[in-house]
């Protein structure tokens, strides 16, 4: 199944990606740790949808986990502002995702057609 032309996969990851772009350009009025803690939430929800819809699911699973551990050690591990948390998961997710795309594909379903 695609949408818009594109797999789910990247439709998702690319949402988890402009939320962090919105985060960073400081437009939601949140504290930092308030915005991280949405960024990093979403981007783990995102990510489990992700590996729910991949085969094999650890790819997709490492990059939901990663994505989401980074921002959140950014923002509860250091002090850092909402650009930064925002361009983290931006950068983290991006890079993850292009070295990952290769190694998942969407699951099948019964009738054999993709998801």
């Amino acid at each position: 199944m695609k949408i818009f032309g594109y797999e789910p996969v990247v439709l998702l990851h690319t949402l988890s990606a402009v939320l962090g772009l919105v985060v960073s350009l400081g437009l939601t009025g949140l504290s930092p740790e308030a915005a991280a803690a949405i960024v990093g939430f979403a981007t783990a929800l995102l990510g489990a949808a992700a590996a729910w819809m991949t085969r094999p699911i650890a790819p997709a699973a490492f990059t939901a986990v990663v994505s989401a551990g980074a921002v959140l050690v950014a923002a509860f591990g250091y002090d850092v502002s909402q650009a930064t948390i925002g361009a983290i998961n931006a950068a983290v997710l991006s890079a993850l995702t292009l070295v990952v795309r290769g190694s998942v594909s969407p699951t099948l379903r019964p009738s054999g057609t993709a998801v």
